[in-house]
């Protein structure tokens, strides 16, 4: 049975931690926001490239890129977020066994002979990639500078990377699963395609409204098809540039809440280490008062 100065020292150790776990809670607050804010810095640019290509689209062109070439799909490689550091509860699990059940899907869609590349992008999730590697029969790349926290420059280089290994044909298709932000209670797994790119990706969200592509008559220069080529990259980059974010975001909420969870168990421990001590307490001085009382009779 504990003794009161061992109660007493627990009772400290655990508010000390509970006051540890709000502060970081704090600052992954801080971090989601900051993330929050740089998304709604980019989505302007990105809606304003998809009108672009929206109206590129409806002007009933042919239109060339190596970018958009479908391919018998032999060699594929998807990109994994995850991230650096710890203490964000079952986010990286949750992502590796998405990553698995594409990896499945893939193998059913394309066959058993599917060549994947995966190219974890954060610590924790390519040490989880590099050990079940061989078992998941996968190839893992890991790149020197690529983590969850790039900035924009990094993730500009691994995008551009990326997609050259498509365009020399080193990979049919490539593929993004990632952690998509809606709120701090609320993040969703979810799977892109970056190359090669479809029509419904250009047009998603697109339009001067937000939805269908504006019907008025536009004269392009020099022509349809060059613009088409000028501005399909950088959608590409928006695209990867939305994903990083939303990746960065969905982390620290996760982080938030795993916070908040260890904050609550901590203090439902103290509670109970609290009653725990006083009940001690008062039985120790209870069996004090009996000893007083029963030397006054002895006497």
């Amino acid at each position: 049975m504990a003794t009161l100065r061992e109660l007493k020292t627990r009772i400290g150790s655990v508010a000390s931690s509970e006051k540890i776990t709000g502060a970081m809670k704090m600052i992954s607050s801080a971090k989601v926001h900051k993330n929050e804010r740089a998304l709604r810095e980019l989505l302007p640019f990105k809606n304003q490239i998809r009108r672009i290509m929206g109206h590129i689209l409806s002007a009933g062109v042919e239109f060339s890129s190596p970018l958009i070439v479908e391919r018998e799909v032999k060699r594929v490689g998807v990109v994994v977020f995850g991230s650096d550091d710890g203490l964000c509860g079952a986010y990286n699990l949750n992502i590796f066994k998405h990553l698995l059940s594409e990896m499945g899907e893939l193998r059913r869609q394309y066959g058993e002979n599917v060549e994947i590349k995966v190219y974890p992008v954060g610590r924790k999730i390519a040490h989880a990639c590099r050990k079940m590697a061989s078992q998941h029969l996968m190839e893992v790349e890991e790149l020197d500078g690529i983590d969850s926290k790039m900035e924009g420059e990094r993730v500009d280089e691994f995008t551009h990377r990326l997609r050259e290994d498509f365009t020399a044909g080193r990979l049919d298709m490539v593929e993004v699963v990632y952690m998509q932000f809606h709120s701090i209670s609320r993040q969703r797994l979810a799977i892109d395609r970056l190359f090669p790119v479809r029509a419904d990706m250009l047009l998603a969200g697109g339009g001067t409204d937000g939805g269908a592509v504006s019907e008025q008559l536009y004269i392009f220069e020099p022509d349809a098809n060059e613009i088409f080529n000028a501005v399909l990259p950088m959608f590409v980059l928006s695209t990867m540039q939305e994903i990083t974010i939303e990746n960065r975001a969905s982390e620290q909420a996760a982080r938030v809440m795993a916070m908040q969870s260890a904050n609550d168990n901590a203090r439902k421990l103290q509670e109970s280490l609290q009653l725990e001590f006083n009940k001690l307490r008062q039985q120790s001085i209870t069996t004090e008062l009996l000893d007083i009382l029963g030397g006054q009779v002895e006497r």
